[in-house]
């Protein structure tokens, strides 16, 4: 916990502190600059609001965010394409409290503590009463957050309230329980959720918290707890809470699936998107995972075969089963859409020309240069770049909640706690309907009459991994439903493609890379072994020693 004490407030009030004529005395720096931003006589408060901005830029990052990988490359979904990714520790099981790529616990606690401070001093700011509410609850809901993505990678960790630390404070702080933070975090979230801005945003208040937000974020954290690695004796009662939570969400009404797919990643606004952290236009995304025969691309990102063949056909059969139409000699034809939207796979239409993921291909010369090692490239979240000739800057927010995951959670929850429903099936139907999937005579978009609950969970949970795709969902998925030790225990896959001299094709598919996974320590991450050393009251999560 010695980070804690350390963290200062950032840069966004380095810059505030420069631009203030307001004199400083000899005291520390985080008094100083707390002074500086907190004033009586700033009479619109703008430097107040831009310490609660500067906490949004605490919220998660997204796309290439780990050592240029996506969270993804630790789970079957996805491969880095260069070699000797640390993200891929996720998935061999080499990872320690000194080697752990996603480390976001100091992120998490400096968000923490700025919003205590904002808390503590907004108050003696000019602004409105109504205004000072919001913002209070703003704060409230991003520390909430913060709590959340910590708790998710390792449990119980320290609650520290309001407490703002000072220099000579003990910091040794015990770590709290799982249970104790979830109840924190969901008490701050009923607290908050009425003062929070509506659901519907103005363009001014496009990527602050709603209500939808808070009510979104308590949705994933009742469907985590009762999911079988935190509620193992399944409580039935905790399922139906993460059901109405969900439901919370639907019946706001201010909320539906937007109507395009691809162009849903690079919105501003739409329908869909409950809550994103805003990023300035860029060609990021399609130049660190483009494919590399074109003039731009480096192609870091290496979707596997075993996510390939997670996509349903385009009826909603899944390509083993029977009526589905999959031919093995053209594996790509009539696919679910989402599965073109999201991974470019060999003769994919992508800056005017095919792409070319045979062996020799202009996408896959083979030598050392970094490419794809499975024969598929990352398509999800790029700009529509099939008929132009270069990259333009798309936005690229990163999508923390949208309504889609909301319906999967709904029905997911529903059905484990009464079975498959009509409600489940809607829910799943309203989804599949906008993914461009065929209704069938049956008005049933693949899914089978009369289907059990057993099936109709393995079928939500492939339907939130194909929907979800590279959002960082499968990563927590596999962990909260307790199937990493059966998904990560074996190689992962890809498909290596011959071109013959009549133009054809011939796809053999071949194991690419290793996935082991120690059910009895991975399923929650180390603690920063900083924490260990600096805190003698830290306790390391189970198995791991350092």
């Amino acid at each position: 916990m010695k980070r804690i004490k350390n963290i200062i407030t950032g840069l966004g009030l380095i810059a505030i502190i420069a631009s203030c004529s307001k004199s400083m005395e000899s005291e520390p720096l985080e008094r100083i600059g707390e002074d500086l931003v907190f004033d009586n006589i700033d009479k619109n408060a703008d430097y107040a609001k831009q310490f609660l901005n500067g906490t949004y830029l605490q919220l998660p990052e997204g796309y290439n965010r780990v050592i240029n990988s996506f969270l993804d490359v630790g789970t079957d979904d996805a491969v880095s394409s260069e070699d000797g990714s640390l993200v891929e520790g996720f998935r061999t099981g080499l990872i320690s409290g000194q080697n752990l790529p996603d480390n976001q616990w100091e992120n998490n606690y400096t968000g923490i503590r700025r919003a205590n401070m904002f808390l503590s001093k907004i108050d003696v700011v000019p602004t409105t009463p109504e205004l000072k509410i919001q913002w209070k609850a703003e704060a409230r809901f991003l520390r909430a957050y913060f709590y959340f993505e910590l708790v998710k990678r390792w449990g119980g960790v320290p609650l520290i309230g309001d407490k703002i630390f000072g220099l000579n404070d003990n910091v040794n702080l015990k770590r709290n329980t799982t249970d104790e933070c979830y109840d924190y975090i969901l008490s701050e979230i009923e607290a908050v959720k009425d003062l929070l801005l509506p659901a519907v945003l103005s363009d001014q208040n496009i990527g602050r918290a709603s209500k939808g937000a808070a009510l979104a974020l308590k949705s994933r954290i009742l469907l985590y707890r009762a999911s079988p690695l935190l509620n193992p004796g399944s409580d039935l009662q905790r399922w139906k809470a993460a059901a109405d939570a969900a439901k919370e969400v639907m019946t706001l009404g201010n909320y539906s699936l937007g109507t395009d797919f691809i162009a849903l990643f690079n919105a501003v606004k739409n329908p869909e998107i409950i809550f994103m952290k805003g990023k300035a236009q860029s060609q990021n995304v399609e130049l660190n995972n483009g494919p590399i025969g074109y003039t731009a691309g480096n192609g870091n990102t290496s979707p596997t075969q075993n996510l390939v063949d997670a996509f349903p056909m385009k009826n909603g059969k899944m390509p083993m089963e029977t009526g589905s139409g999959y031919d093995v000699a053209n594996p790509y034809a009539n696919r679910d859409p989402r599965f073109s939207a999201t991974v470019l796979f060999n003769t994919s239409k992508w800056l005017n020309r095919p792409v070319e993921t045979f062996n020799g291909g202009l996408d896959r010369p083979g030598g050392s240069r970094t490419q794809t090692k499975t024969g598929y490239y990352l398509r999800k979240f790029m700009g529509k770049f099939e008929s132009s000739g270069i990259y333009s800057n798309q936005n690229h927010h990163v999508m923390l909640f949208r309504y889609a995951e909301i319906l999967l959670n709904y029905a997911e929850a529903l059905n484990e706690y009464n079975g498959p429903a009509a409600e489940v099936t809607d829910a799943i139907i309203a989804i599949r309907k906008r993914a461009g999937i065929t209704a069938g005579t049956d008005g049933r978009y693949g899914i089978a009459a009369g289907i059990s609950q057993g099936q109709m969970r393995t079928l939500i949970r492939n339907e939130r991994r194909v929907e979800m795709a590279f959002e960082e969902q499968r990563f927590w998925d596999i962990r909260r439903w307790k199937i990493a030790e059966q998904v990560l225990n074996g190689p992962l896959k890809g498909m290596n493609i011959v071109k013959n001299p009549d133009g054809t094709f011939n796809y053999s598919i071949q194991d690419i890379a290793p996935a082991v996974f120690d059910a009895s320590k991975n399923y929650l991450f180390p603690i920063p072994y900083t924490e260990i050393q600096t805190n003698p009251n830290m306790t390391q999560n189970p198995g791991y020693t350092y």
